[in-house]
Formats: C-alpha cells, structure tokens, sequence
C-alpha cells in the first residue's frame, strides 16, 4: 500500500517510541503517507492503522480531528484560512471574499484545473498576526488582505 520508501520514514518515526508505543508515530505517519498519496483515502488510513498496530477507527479519529490531513484529492496549493475569531475580528472577511470570487471555489472545493484548494482552517497559532492563512500546510501567510492574497496566489503559478 505505501512504498518501501515510506515504510522506511515510518519506522524511524517508530523508532522514536518505546518499545510497544508504535501507535504514538500515528501523526508522522499519516503525514508521510499523505506525502506519498496525496491524501489519505480509508484504505490508506486503514494500512497505517495495521502498520502501527492499532484499530483503524483510532487513526481515522486522528486524521478527521486536525486540518493538515486531506480526506479527499486536494490542488497542488492548498490554502487553509484561518476564520476563528481572532482572525476574523482582525478582518479576514474580505480576503476570504475576494479569494472565493478570485479562484471561482468556496471551502472545501478544488479549482477545476486542479491547482488550487480552498479550505477553512482552525486557529494556526499566530493570531498576532492575523489574519493568517497556511499554504501546503508548511508556509504561514500572516497580516493577510486581498493584495496580499493576490501576491501569494502570483508566487504560487
């Protein structure tokens, strides 16, 4: 299910644990198996979950609970808006708007040439500097407005 490759980052996350706490590499993982798939289908979560010796439903608990794990095929740039409160009183709003119209998708779709995926996101810990947004689950966005927004969406095409 997942190449020799993976398998081989998985055990050294594996390795990190106690002896009998392989379940704790669950986060690591699924990460990795994401990287490879490009998202994590059930059957992939169901492998990872027998890999690390645990009940499927325990790992699937995981990867519905944190945002950065993609239950369906995703764009090659997925951006992930923060819209908690603090983000939303410092006006993401706008930027959200002027994103949806720009891109011609709302939450949770996919732009038909498969490029860019919008998602709402949970708080990302930065909320000083909000409104923040989250590129491939790797680059912070921070004091976003729809002129940044459009810079960001420039660098990424």
């Amino acid at each position: 299910m997942l190449s020799p490759e993976s398998l081989k980052k998985i055990d050294r996350e594996i390795a990190k644990y106690p002896d009998g706490k392989q379940q704790s590499a669950v986060m690591a993982a699924l990460r990795i198996a994401q990287d490879e798939k490009g998202w994590l289908a059930p059957e992939t979560i169901e492998f990872v979950a027998g890999y690390l010796g645990m009940a499927p439903i325990a790992a699937h608990e995981v990867a519905t609970f944190y945002n950065m794990y993609n239950l369906q095929p995703v764009g090659k740039y997925k951006i992930t808006i923060c819209t908690n409160l603090p983000c939303t009183l410092m006006g993401v709003e706008p930027t959200v708007e002027h994103l949806k119209r720009k891109l011609g998708i709302g939450f949770g779709e996919t732009t038909p040439d498969g490029k860019f995926t919008l998602k709402e996101g949970e708080c990302m810990g930065s909320c000083g500097d909000g409104p923040v947004a989250l590129v491939n689950n790797v680059r912070l966005c921070a004091r976003l407005t729809p002129d940044e927004a459009d810079r960001i969406l420039a660098g990424l095409e």
